[in-house]
């Protein structure tokens, strides 16, 4: 009889109590239960690894699903860290996007690494591209515009040449 497995690889994506637990479980703060549901309906694609019939890791993908990918929160929680868990999720991220690229074409796959684990995803052949490129973010917080205004685009009102009035 063959062992029983540590851990399993299931594709599908976290439940917002799953991806909120692993969250804080990563250090990575608290997120909105509202946001975090739109956020993960939007994932091109998710794993969460089980064990003992619980949660212990979750991966996924967000980008376009042709050309730009970018794996996001990739989490393990505490005990099973060491375990093969965090390498396997990304290994059935990058398989999917090996199978799911556009045909003949490349394909840009970014990530944001925890401090300390940027060695964990060089081995996967991620690296530091400065000079040529360098990686930029933008945060907004709680002053960003509100849902609605983006969606009618601010106050509405354009002028003659499209744009918006002040």
């Amino acid at each position: 009889m063959e062992p029983a497995k540590e851990f399993e690889i299931t594709v599908r994506r976290p439940t917002v109590a799953e991806h909120q637990m692993l969250w804080q479980a990563a250090g990575w703060g608290t997120v909105d239960s509202r946001m975090a549901e739109a956020s993960l309906a939007r994932s091109v694609h998710a794993v969460v690894a089980e064990a003992e019939g619980r949660v212990v890791g979750m991966g996924r993908i967000v980008g376009d699903g042709a050309m730009y990918f970018y794996i996001q929160d990739v989490a393990v929680l505490p005990g099973y860290r060491e375990r093969g868990v965090g390498r396997a999720i990304v290994e059935r991220l990058l398989a999917y996007i090996r199978a799911n690229r556009y045909e003949q074409g490349l394909a840009f796959v970014g990530l944001f690494a925890s401090p300390g684990k940027e060695g964990f995803y060089e081995r996967f052949g991620f690296r530091d591209h400065s000079p040529g490129m360098t990686g930029m973010f933008l945060v907004m917080e709680d002053s960003a515009p509100a849902r609605e205004d983006r969606e009618t685009g601010g106050s509405g009102e354009e002028n003659s040449e499209g744009r918006e009035r002040p």
